[in-house]
């Protein structure tokens, strides 16, 4: 019986990846029904929204997606379509592999450690006051009445909620997934020096949840000092848990070491639904050229494989994507040793190559 899975194309550079990931998950011999759904800027002239219902539904009734880049405005126009898919679901724990494949481009080799972001607390929250509302003028009173500090009057404000349930909740999914993946150490990340009664909270349940992992090593640190240490001595590292804030940015600190956000997939995963993605945006300025790298999102496809219980299929695929980066002839100008190789190929032409190498492992 197929899989059925909804595909989200997304926008900008989002359907030409996905075109390419969807072939070569099919590929894998993995029988697969896809539920093809329209979501991103590109539809909010046809349905209104970016997000609309029919979407949502889709991976309520299948449980799982994938999903290619959706555009974000910075500043102003709809909030995240992806921040929207994570509260809608309870998607609560973000999966960014940081792994190192012979042949990418970087200053470092052997790494292979896994970050888990919490995705619904912390500022990403939404719970904003906008500069000047009468609303925030009344926190900003408030604030100053219970005597907690004095704000300009001309300050926008978000509120940084970071709860017990939803922390042990990333914490215990983070020592699973360590133990399942046999994994030896999760370490927590925080500024809990500094923000005592939110990153303090986090830390304190992180280290009650640390004891009902005896065989898992536990340990924390400082998100500034986490930042110069997986700079300067990555193999130290494992698991990482995060608040959802410093989750995202040490994320692409983590894609950093390892070539780029071109080999830097993810998975949002809940209790009942899951939507794999790649970490990199949408890239409009590059739609439709045939240039950007898939492999984020193929990555991201052989997770999803996994999470389906496909594990040896994902694990064909990974061999083929291992293989393909480690010749380096049809790859794209990021894995290139430098970027203006003229013998750099393009999106449609690393599918085929990975195709080629499943193939021939028949």
């Amino acid at each position: 019986m197929p899989h059925r899975i909804t595909l989200i194309p997304g926008d900008g550079v989002g359907p030409e990846i996905t075109a390419v990931t969807k072939k070569v998950i099919e590929a894998t011999g993995v029988e697969i029904e896809w539920d093809i759904q329209e979501a991103g800027a590109e539809v909010m002239e046809k349905y209104g929204t970016p997000l609309p219902p029919s979407v949502i539904e889709s991976i309520k009734k299948n449980r799982v997606a994938l999903k290619g880049p959706i555009t974000t405005p910075v500043g102003s126009g709809f909030r995240s379509v992806n921040v929207a898919l994570r509260k809608e679901l309870d998607l609560y724990a973000c999966i960014r592999p940081c792994k190192t494949y012979p042949g990418v481009r970087s200053p470092y080799q052997n790494i292979n450690l896994v970050i888990i972001r919490e995705n619904t607390e912390d500022l990403y929250a939404g719970i904003e006051f906008e500069k000047g509302k009468p609303e925030t003028l009344e926190l900003i009173e408030a604030i100053e009445k219970w005597g907690k500090g004095k704000i300009r009057p001309d300050s926008g404000i978000s509120i940084k909620p970071i709860s017990v349930s939803g922390s042990e909740r990333v914490v215990k999914f983070a020592f699973e997934y360590a133990r399942s993946e046999k994994r030896k150490k999760v370490t927590a990340v925080h500024k809990a020096n500094i923000m005592k009664y939110s990153d303090g909270l986090f830390l304190a349940v992180a280290r009650e949840v640390a004891k009902n992992y005896p065989d898992i090593e536990f340990e924390d640190r400082i998100v500034d000092n986490m930042s110069m240490q997986l700079v300067q001595k990555p193999e130290l590292y494992d698991v990482l848990v995060l608040p959802n804030l410093y989750g995202d940015i040490i994320s692409d600190l983590g894609a950093g070491l390892i070539g780029g956000l071109g080999v830097a997939p993810g998975a949002n995963i809940g209790d009942e639904y899951a939507v794999f993605e790649p970490t990199h945006g949408s890239a409009p300025k590059y739609r439709g050229m045939n240039k950007v790298n898939p492999l984020a999102m193929i990555l991201s496809g052989m997770m999803m494989l996994k999470y389906i219980g496909e594990k040896e299929k994902a694990e064909k695929l990974e061999i083929a994507i291992k293989e393909v980066i480690k010749e380096g002839k049809k790859v794209t100008y990021d894995l290139k040793p430098t970027p203006a190789d003229p013998t750099a190929c393009g999106t449609r032409e690393v599918g085929e190559a990975i195709i080629e190498k499943l193939r021939s492992f028949s």
